[in-house]
Formats: structure tokens, C-alpha cells, sequence
């Protein structure tokens, strides 16, 4: 049994846990996730820049209270469970008729709703952090897509929470093992702001173009 996964059984320390934006840099791209999170590298362009300001603008909003809402931004979060801490960008809470206040998580993003599910299982990330903080359920919470204008509602199934757990494991994993993955070319590479670092076409070839000679010099 692994170090991480054994972790997951039990509970992490406070100087274990992992930036919650990790989760979605390891679903979007092992690689991306290791240059930053193992190899402390960082690059920007146009679209981590839109998204950086769009996230600087909400956290900077002011905590709002009504007679059956309170909102709360940039709050921070964490779960010993997952091994993941952060801040949430907003957190909405609704009175309930038992006058409980039942956590809605928020989460905004510069662009439009993706085909993969890294969105999803940030914002599911952040639910159970909440869950485990606050002891009380988060059922659903939503996506705020600034190319839409509007909210996508994710609710936080069965299938949603396992993906996340599975997910964090193989995040800590990854960072545990402390070594950057090839790169592995897709048209989601021309959109990140680490192209010119990574340089997926011409390593991934030089990759390919080694265990072919591997495999040659092993072959009588």
C-alpha cells in the first residue's frame, strides 16, 4: 500500500495538504500539475490572466447577509480527509425551514463549461471540504462561466464524489513521487500557458523516438 493511499484511509497533517487548485491542474494536465506544483514553475498568458483578475475581482467582493441568504467570499477551506486546503471564491449559505443554514459553493471561471470533468470535481473538492468543516451536507453547489453569463448547477452525486476522492489520491501520488510526467500532446496544449516550456510536440517525439532505439538495441 502506497504512502498516499494509505493517508486517504486515515487523515493528513496540516503540512500535508496540497493547494485545492492542484486537483484541477493534475485533471486538466499531470504535466502542467507537476511543472507547478513539483518544479515551482509558473507561466501566464492571456487566458490565466483573465481568469487570475476574474478570481481578484470576486474575492474581493464584501460578505453580504440577507434575511435568508449570507454570502462569503474568498473563505478558506480545507479537508485533513483529502489532504487539500484552499479558498473557496464564494460560499453561500441558505436558510433552511428549520432555520439551518444549508453551504453553497460558487466557483467562477473565465471561460465556458468543458467536456472534461475538472470543473466538476474542483467544486465537488471544495463540498467535502465543507461537508467535513462544518459537519452538515452540500448536496449541490454551482459553476459561474464568465463567457455564458450564467450558473451551471452541479450536483454532488455518488459517482461526482468518488471521481474527486480517486482523484486527490492520485494527486498526492503524483506530488509524492516527485517526478514530472512525459508530455502527451492534445489541441488542449496550443491553450496552455506553458506550451513553450512543455514543448509536447518536439519532447514527446524525442520520447517516442528513444524507447524506439530502446527497444532496437534490445532486439538481437
Amino acid at each position: 500500500m502506497t504512502k498516499s493511499m494509505t493517508k486517504l484511509k486515515t487523515f493528513y497533517s496540516e503540512d500535508d495538504l496540497v493547494m485545492l487548485s492542484a486537483l484541477q491542474h493534475f485533471l486538466y494536465c499531470p504535466r502542467q500539475c507537476a511543472l507547478i506544483h513539483i518544479e515551482q514553475l509558473w507561466s501566464e498568458n492571456r487566458l490565466t490572466a483573465e481568469g487570475r483578475i476574474l478570481h481578484k475581482r470576486v474575492h474581493a467582493a464584501a460578505s453580504e447577509s440577507r434575511r435568508k441568504i449570507k454570502i462569503e467570499y474568498d473563505m478558506p477551506i480545507r479537508s485533513l480527509a483529502l489532504g487539500l486546503s484552499g479558498r473557496a471564491d464564494v460560499i453561500e449559505f441558505h436558510r433552511q425551514k428549520d432555520n439551518a443554514w444549508q453551504p453553497f459553493p460558487v466557483e467562477y471561471k473565465r471561460g465556458r463549461p468543458k467536456k472534461h470533468d475538472a470543473d466538476r470535481v474542483q467544486l465537488c473538492a471544495q463540498a467535502l471540504c465543507l461537508e467535513e468543516m462544518l459537519n452538515t451536507a452540500v448536496p449541490a453547489g454551482a459553476l459561474f462561466y464568465g463567457k455564458k453569463r450564467r450558473r451551471l448547477e452541479v450536483e454532488f452525486d455518488v459517482t461526482l464524489r468518488q471521481i474527486t476522492k480517486q482523484a486527490a489520491e492520485d494527486l498526492h501520488r503524483l506530488l509524492d513521487h516527485g517526478q514530472t510526467p512525459p508530455p502527451r500532446y492534445s489541441k488542449g496544449c496550443e491553450r496552455c500557458s506553458f506550451l513553450e516550456q512543455c514543448l509536447p510536440k518536439i519532447v514527446g517525439k524525442q520520447g517516442q523516438v528513444g524507447r524506439y532505439l530502446d527497444r532496437m538495441v534490445a532486439d538481437p
